[in-house]
């Protein structure tokens, strides 16, 4: 119904390829309804739509990319579709010639007014858009049914204008390609994929649904499968019923039966004028030519305005509520004032304004070839990222990936993915690629950030998978020395460790004074992992943890202490604990460094360490001149002990 794209599709591409197309389109929208359906039946489902669905499977990065993009996709697509509207209106006041001003600026005029009108709808809340799509659910199947009964109506005084009722020889003569105007098989599969992006309308109000996870795979692959048989069946009606071409002159009968050998001639008329061209009759020049078939012609006209204001008012909705989610998670800091929401249901009428004006200023453009491309690949980026979402959690082996959902497979929403990118560049390969620039500028953007949020995602299964993997082949290879790393306890790449002595709570001191430090350590930016160990003494802990830190090839093999400026007036046990500690070292084949510093190593000034006087290593406490020395240090190590992962220790004083 929108413009009757599809009777367009027939025209050009012949049975044949019209219905491969179909099914082309089908199939991309299937296996991205599959892999949304396992998503959404993974856990519970928030507010956010395409957005909450790809973000909790991949992270944040793409989750922020695709989340951002796909709302503005949804905000032009009301332009599209008040577009598509306007078109209609305009159309039809020019045959009354009743134009306000000239086409141009009346599709302007009429679609401002139409979309002011629909965000009144939006604004008033969830339950009057509900009723205003329920009326015109209604409409438009009156409209589908209005047009197939019409196809069993044929009249004389419609004969002229192409449409002859089922006939066989115009079903054969349409089974064949006609392109023309420069027109491809895939030109003409871009025109008509933007028909079938409108998937996803259920799922971006997720937040009202009562349950997401039943009402979204069932919704959403049945709307799927109603829309792909409705297709068809007036794929192949258009194309039994009426001609490509045709004059609208009932005068134009056939009078040389031996020059006509159209199919139409066998019908007692004679339009080969029209390869000429300036016919305005016929699927290839009749936009209208549904309301031409029809028992009733205005129907028609009321299902394409209830078509194009529904999914109107769909992506109007759809657009403030996947943005709001985004702006909630504070992915993006500078949007958070769109993450306000009002009254019980917590509407987002910043983001009605926002997407208010996003699709106004598309409808000025008014323009559906320069539009629909650019949506067009927004959405089948957003399928992308659904599809090898699954894909990723599948791969990941993650315990937390158990959708309810079976009836997916994870090669398949690979294929559903590639096939996503494929077609995106079929439709238009710049705009293609300026889609995938922006996701990957916008996807470099959440990385440097780095949001503070944890959702457990397959990203981070697939990365725990892939470091378990590299440990234990890495673990089968012998030593070299032209390999020889050293892996130090307090080291850049190494291990910062910790021994506190006394009494300790160890439940609650442990898991603190491990979040701190190693909190610490990200902030400063010093690859490191922290590890406290709670010991009676020094040596006792520094044993522990020579012996059990590591893991395989990765397991530390320097030993770095503190230098004991004390060693005259402190206590002779003391001493005696930090000679045997470096001994311990020796006797396990650990390399030992004695760090000497100006201040000393006194980390009692830094807030939250006062217990920990008696450490191993104190990288991870110490200001940015031990973070240069520990660095000069690392260096030093390499030089003074190369190639001797089992040798007797080098110590250096600094």
């Amino acid at each position: 119904f929108k413009t009757c794209s599809l009777c367009y599709v027939m025209g050009h591409d012949g049975y044949r390829l019209t219905i491969a197309i179909i099914l082309m389109a089908t199939v991309v929208t299937t296996i991205t309804g599959l892999s949304t359906s396992a998503i959404a039946t993974n856990g519970f489902v928030r507010g956010g739509g395409a957005y909450y669905l790809i973000s909790r499977s991949l992270g944040p990065e793409f989750g922020g990319s695709i989340g951002l993009i796909f709302a503005f996709a949804n905000a032009v697509a009301v332009a599209m579709y008040v577009v598509g509207f306007a078109e209609t209106v305009v159309e039809m006041l020019n045959d009354v010639d009743a134009l306000m001003t000239d086409e141009l600026n009346d599709i302007r005029i009429v679609g401002t007014l139409t979309v002011i009108l629909l965000l009144g709808i939006s604004v008033a809340g969830m339950e009057w858009e509900a009723k205003a799509q329920i009326v015109l659910l209604i409409i438009l199947l009156g409209a589908i049914a209005n047009y197939f009964i019409g196809t069993f109506m044929p009249t004389k005084n419609k004969e002229p204008k192409g449409f002859f009722g089922y006939k066989t020889a115009i079903f054969i003569e349409n089974l064949s390609p006609d392109f023309r105007d420069e027109e491809t098989f895939f030109s003409v599969f871009a025109i008509f994929f933007p028909a079938a992006t409108g998937i996803l309308a259920g799922a971006n109000i997720s937040g009202d649904l009562t349950d997401p996870q039943s009402a979204i795979p069932k919704g959403t692959l049945l709307a799927i499968l109603i829309t792909g048989v409705t297709y068809v069946a007036v794929a192949i009606s258009t194309g039994s019923c009426i001609v490509r071409d045709a004059t609208g002159d009932h005068n134009d009968t056939v009078i040389d039966t031996v020059n006509c050998t159209d199919a139409v001639c066998t019908l007692g008329y004679d339009f080969s004028i029209c390869k000429e061209g300036g016919c305005q009759y016929g699927l290839m020049n009749n936009f209208q030519v549904m309301s031409l078939v029809s028992a009733f012609g205005p129907l028609i006209t009321a299902g394409i305005f209830s078509a194009t204001l529904s999914s109107a008012l769909a992506s109007l909705v759809s657009a403030p509520k996947v943005f709001q989610a985004l702006c909630e998670d504070n992915i993006y800091p500078g949007l958070g004032v769109f993450a306000k929401g009002y009254g019980k249901n917590n509407e987002p009428l910043r983001g009605y304004v926002l997407t208010f004006c996003i699709g106004l200023a598309f409808i000025l453009i008014a323009e559906l070839n320069i539009i629909a491309p650019i949506i067009s690949n927004f959405f089948l980026a957003s399928y992308a990222l659904i599809n090898f979402s699954v894909f990723h959690a599948s791969l990941a082996n993650s315990p937390g990936w158990r959708p309810s959902f079976k009836y997916y497979n994870m090669w398949v929403s690979l294929a559903g993915a590639v096939l996503c990118c494929v077609v995106m560049f079929v439709i238009n390969w710049w705009a293609a690629l300026v889609t995938l620039l922006i996701v990957l500028a916008l996807y470099v953007y959440v990385s440097y950030k780095k949001p503070d949020v944890n959702w457990g995602s397959s990203t981070q299964a697939l990365m725990y998978n892939q470091a378990l993997i590299h440990s234990l082949n890495l673990t089968a290879v012998e030593d070299h020395v032209k390999n020889f790393r050293s892996v130090c306890f307090c080291s850049r790449g190494g291990a910062v460790v910790s021994v506190s002595t006394g009494e300790a709570d160890l439940d609650l001191e442990f898991f603190q004074d491990h979040a701190r430090c190693q909190r610490w350590l990200n902030a400063k930016r010093i690859k490191a992992f922290y590890t406290p160990v709670f010991s009676d003494n020094l040596r006792h802990g520094t044993q522990l943890l020579l012996q059990a830190v590591g893991l395989g090839r990765l397991k530390p093999n320097t030993l770095v202490m503190g230098f004991k400026n004390n060693w005259r007036e402190g206590d002779m046990r003391d001493l005696e604990i930090y000679i045997n500690t470096i001994h311990d070292a020796f006797d396990l084949h650990f390399g030992v460094v004695l760090l000497r510093l100006p201040e000393g190593l006194d980390i009692s000034h830094i807030q939250g360490q006062g217990a920990l006087h008696n450490c191993t290593c104190m990288s991870s406490r110490y200001r940015s001149i031990f973070t240069h020395t520990l660095s000069r240090l690392y260096h030093q190590m390499s030089c003074c002990c190369p190639m001797r992962s089992h040798q007797p220790a080098t110590i250096t004083r600094w």
